[in-house]
């Protein structure tokens, strides 16, 4: 069944903005997989130069980008007033990148590596919020992580946090 937005005819279009081709190309198969329409773009910028031409329901965008990074561009659609949820992927997990996604709004996050299923969640999530009126958090509103699965290894257990 393929995600629609308001008429029958108008599918949902997530972005996804990872600077890493392989990724992007990976994170396109499992979003179509769910029906959702794609655009992929390697850059903030070259995001930021597609935006006038299509419409984004969600924004998958990882944080750590070479030139602007994918907190900058959140930060920046916030100021220009676009109101598209965000959904942050990263495999930085710690205390400081925690506190700036807490603080930037999203409307959620993912630990890389991360499964299919916890991504196509993560997105529902974002746009249902979105249609509610929110487009993801205010700035500094707890988020608790949409999905995080964490890699096992010694003293780390694969869990998933609640959302």
């Amino acid at each position: 069944m393929t995600p629609l937005r308001g008429h029958a005819t108008d599918p949902l279009v997530a972005a996804i903005v990872d600077d890493d081709p392989s990724v992007r190309r990976a994170l396109q198969r499992v979003v179509e997989a769910g029906g959702y329409t794609v655009q992929t773009f390697a850059s903030a910028h070259e995001f930021l130069d597609a935006l006038p031409r299509f419409r984004v329901d969600c924004l998958v965008l990882d944080i750590y980008l070479g030139g602007m990074s994918g907190l900058d561009l959140q930060k920046r659609m916030v100021a220009d007033g676009l109101r598209i949820p965000v959904i942050f992927i990263t495999a930085h997990d710690d205390a400081p990148t925690r506190e700036r996604i807490a603080k930037s709004g999203a409307a959620g996050y993912l630990w890389k590596p991360f499964d299919g299923p916890a991504l196509l969640d993560a997105i529902g999530r974002a746009i249902g919020s979105n249609d509610e009126g929110s487009g993801g958090r205010a700035p500094g509103e707890e988020l608790v992580p949409t999905a995080a699965i964490r890699p096992s290894g010694p003293g780390r257990t694969r869990s998933a946090a609640r959302s």
